[in-house]
């Protein structure tokens, strides 16, 4: 059990502060940078900023979970789903730094809230913790969806990260819904979209 707990451990601190890494080459390898104007590049930034608070969020939200879940099949998926949630990490974490900007200030904190979400999901039963997999990704889904409609359109560094990041999130709602996942109860999806708002409002600008 301790050996477990440091390992655990020790993935927290490296998603907070080590470089992420990503198997696949990044969306945006061999696209130019545009001449944005500063009002541009900052709302970019701001975006981009809200996409890397997110991987983070969900790192840790699928670390909780499927350190919970009871079925095999059930912690693979989430396993898998965070494997590609880290290349987003490395895709978002990259593109912040080249639009001249710092992650998050507040993202230990939000790593903290969505580990301890992630755990008590996990321990509901694994048709609930999938149906909260499936939820979070359809609902990160649509806000790609809207950054997309933001994004300034000469960005298209920024814009093919976002577009390959929602098609892995897609997928792994479609993997959560084949292995059982149960549709969670209309509040508690709420609950969620009011979580993410505050989150999104706070990590665009800190």
């Amino acid at each position: 059990m301790l050996d477990k707990l440091i390992i655990e451990f020790d993935k927290g601190v490296r998603t907070l502060f080590a470089p992420a890494h990503s198997r696949r080459a990044h969306p945006d390898e061999h696209l130019p940078d545009a001449e944005l104007t500063d009002a541009e590049k900052r709302h970019a930034l701001g975006l981009m900023r809200v996409n890397h608070c997110g991987e983070i969020c969900a790192q840790a939200l699928y670390q909780g979970q499927a350190l919970t879940a009871r079925d095999q099949d059930a912690r693979d998926a989430l396993r898998h789903a965070a494997v590609e949630e880290e290349e987003h990490l490395a895709w978002t974490e990259r593109r912040i730094r080249e639009l001249g900007g710092h992650p998050s200030l507040f993202n230990p904190l939000w790593y903290t809230g969505s580990l301890a979400i992630g755990v008590a999901a996990g321990l509901l039963g694994d048709k609930w913790n999938l149906g909260f997999l499936e939820e979070t990704e359809h609902q990160v889904g649509a806000h790609l969806d809207s950054h997309l409609k933001e994004l300034p359109a000469d960005d298209a560094k920024s814009r093919a990260i976002v577009e390959q990041m929602r098609d892995d999130e897609a997928e792994h709602a479609k993997m959560a819904h084949q292995y059982g996942a149960a549709p969670l109860p209309s509040p508690v999806k709420g609950l969620m979209r009011l979580t993410s708002k505050i989150m999104t409002t706070t990590s665009y600008r800190l």
